[in-house]
């Protein structure tokens, strides 16, 4: 992995959902605008990728956390 990559992920890594979602809905226009030479869209792909990594993250942390709530209310209401 190079090193702005690298850089890259750690960057992502900090994001809120809502920061990597809202910085990805930005991504994305900016690559369908088509005006970035080759270097840049493949530059600003990646970090697309990477941020829909993380905010695929977030979302399967939030349904884990949900999936134990429900177990440990029914838990409770089976005791």
């Amino acid at each position: 992995m190079s090193e702005a990559a690298a850089t890259t992920q750690q960057d992502v890594g900090q994001l809120s959902y809502e920061q990597a979602r809202e910085e990805l809905v930005t991504t994305v226009r900016t690559l369908e605008a088509g005006n970035l030479s080759l270097e840049d869209s493949l530059q600003l792909w990646e970090r697309g990728e990477a941020l829909a990594d993380r905010c695929q993250a977030w979302l399967e942390g939030a349904k884990d956390r949900l999936e134990k709530a429900r177990a440990a209310r029914e838990e409770n209401a089976e005791a």
